[in-house]
């Protein structure tokens, strides 16, 4: 199982455990309090598109499309730390990152973040 431990904002200024496990390990949770989401939708532009297709036509690993999932799950990720800080949470549990590919030629990427936010200990 994926288990992200800690996590801490690209601006350093927000602490927050976020765990894909149900509970924290050394932590005792006082309050639940909803379930809260961080959702991205980006799209994948002309060049990135053409460069990716070479990469499938050729063979080997997309950068471009690797660089935009890693950018949207992390977009999504503090966003939905930043919705359950908002609510006094300081802690994310139970957390699932989901990506779906959306629009008419599939070049739009969603990706999705959802746990609950929680207080600790």
């Amino acid at each position: 199982m994926f288990n992200i431990e800690i996590y801490i904002t690209k601006n350093m200024e927000v602490f927050m455990i976020i765990t894909t496990s149900n509970n924290i390990e050394g932590h005792k949770i006082i309050d639940y309090k909803t379930i809260v989401f961080g959702e991205v939708i980006s799209g994948v532009d002309f060049v990135k598109d053409f460069a990716a297709g070479l990469t499938n036509f050729f063979g080997g690993r997309s950068n471009s499309y690797e660089g935009e999932l890693i950018e949207a799950r992390e977009n999504a990720i503090a966003e939905m730390q930043q919705r359950a800080s908002a609510m006094g949470a300081n802690a994310v549990i139970a957390v699932d990152i989901d990506y779906e590919v959306l629009g008419a030629s599939n070049n739009m990427l969603m990706v999705t973040a959802s746990g609950t936010a929680v207080i600790i200990e």
